[in-house]
């Protein structure tokens, strides 16, 4: 008889679920050559993923080359998951840009980041792990 298997595929609504639910996930995106990774705070908002940002790098990378990469995990002691999407990333302007001031989407971190970026995703997948840590069950207290 054959174990259950620990990894299991996350359709894409558990996939928009867990983005829904969370807040702070990882922006991969080219620059000059080189993939950078960055992390972001971030609302989901009709199929996309919404940011602020401000100028620098990450803006320069996905304005010079609109293909981005996102990540969000989490995971407890017994339980890991994981959501990839790719995409591309658009900044808003605008009413576009304006309509996000109504979103909960605030910078975690006192600066000010004026430029609204969206992530419309054209390839997303996402897995739920079952772990084992043995080292973690073993302990004695």
């Amino acid at each position: 008889m054959l174990d259950e298997s620990p990894v299991t595929n996350l359709t894409d609504e558990q996939c928009w679920e867990l983005l829904e639910a969370n807040e702070f996930g990882r922006l991969a995106f080219h620059m000059a050559g080189e993939v950078h990774i960055t992390p972001i705070n971030y609302v989901v908002d009709q199929g996309r993923l919404i940011f602020r940002t401000a100028e620098g790098n990450k803006l320069l990378g996905m304005t010079m080359n609109h293909d981005v990469a996102f990540e969000i995990d989490q995971f407890t002691e017994d339980e890991a998951v994981s959501v990839v999407l790719r995409g591309s990333a658009d900044t808003l302007e605008g009413d576009a840009a304006e309509f996000v001031d109504t979103l909960p989407l605030r910078p975690w971190v006192a600066t000010t980041k004026l430029v609204v970026v969206a992530i419309t995703p054209e390839e997303m997948s996402g897995r739920r792990f079952t772990l084992q840590r043995p080292w973690l069950h073993s302990r004695k207290d």
